[in-house]
């Protein structure tokens, strides 16, 4: 991302000189350092136990921060972001050339860094006994724009005579502008006649009560619900692959497996507290991963995910 890019280096320098003159340690140390303030973060729902979750941790140590985590979408976050409402973005795809032009308009610059891996889960309630798997051009006949498909044996002749009830994000959250891209070709590019919700624990509760139901969202929350739920396997043109750390990781489940991230903005880095935060997150990323039930980095992208936060503490 260029533009990000060019945003970073200059602020770099800004935060070398902010970070001299506070000193460079703090919350990661565990030593307390006197931090006080708040720190306010917004955007996505699947991203959110992730940065809940190094929040929590950063508070034990930091007692005098308060971060707070709000859900509003990944495209709800930025447009919260780039109005200078809040610290940083959660967000589980990469900020799009008309957020950035909001945010250019309004004097807010940014840092994108990358915090782990997940995969989109297709999912169905314990009770569906038929689908195991399906291909990139089922998921695409069922979900795309305009699509009439509202019966299984639509999908594939095997299939039984069976309504389908389906259940996806809303329109404002970025694992449906990641779905929609991987599987209809086009970002946005969907039927609109499914029950939409920002928030995940909706479209769990909805599936899991409906063996007629499907629905897709991030792989963590069918980790968290794996007593309620079937994951379905995917064809992405080189047989079914369950999605899995290994898989996710090493490309093979595609094209449902993308990398999250989160934007903190120029003036909340002047702050410490916020500084501090970001590179705690990072510092503590396997663990608090594996807390929030994602995948974490590979070893190459964590060096990337470090040296960004080493540029901007210079």
């Amino acid at each position: 991302m260029p533009n990000t890019r060019l945003l970073i280096v200059p602020l770099a320098a800004a935060l070398a000189a902010t970070l001299a003159a506070c000193g460079g340690n703090g919350g990661s140390n565990g030593n307390g350092s006197g931090l006080s303030g708040s720190i306010r973060i917004d955007g996505s729902s699947t991203v959110a136990p992730l940065s809940e979750a190094a929040a929590d941790e950063f508070q034990k140590e930091n007692p005098g921060v308060r971060v707070t985590v709000g859900t509003s979408g990944t495209g709800g976050g930025f447009e919260k972001f780039c109005r200078g409402e809040i610290d940083i973005a959660d967000a589980s795809r990469q900020i799009e050339d008309d957020e950035k032009a909001l945010c250019r308009k309004n004097g807010v610059e940014w840092a994108e860094i990358q915090v782990a891996n997940d995969g989109l889960s297709v999912v169905v309630s314990k009770d569906n006994d038929f689908v195991k798997c399906l291909t990139v051009a089922e998921l695409r006949k069922i979900w795309d724009q305009g699509s009439k498909v509202k019966n299984w044996k639509q999908v594939r002749s095997s299939f039984p005579n069976r309504p389908l009830e389906l259940y996806g994000p809303g329109t404002d959250s970025g694992t449906f502008d990641f779905f929609t891209k991987a599987i209809n070709g086009e970002e946005g590019r969907s039927r609109s006649d499914y029950n939409a919700s920002e928030d995940d624990n909706v479209l769990v509760q909805g599936v899991s009560g409906n063996p007629n139901a499907l629905a897709y969202f991030g792989l963590s929350y069918y980790e968290q619900n794996q007593d309620k739920l079937k994951l379905v396997q995917v064809d992405g043109g080189d047989g079914c692959v369950t999605p899995s750390r290994e898989t996710v990781q090493n490309g093979t489940y595609k094209p449902l497996a993308r990398p999250l991230f989160i934007y903190p903005s120029r003036k909340a880095l002047q702050r410490r507290e916020v500084q501090e935060f970001v590179r705690f997150y990072i510092d503590n990323e396997e663990e608090l991963t594996k807390r929030a039930l994602f995948i974490d980095l590979t070893d190459t992208q964590q060096r990337k995910a470090r040296q960004e936060v080493d540029r901007l503490a210079g």
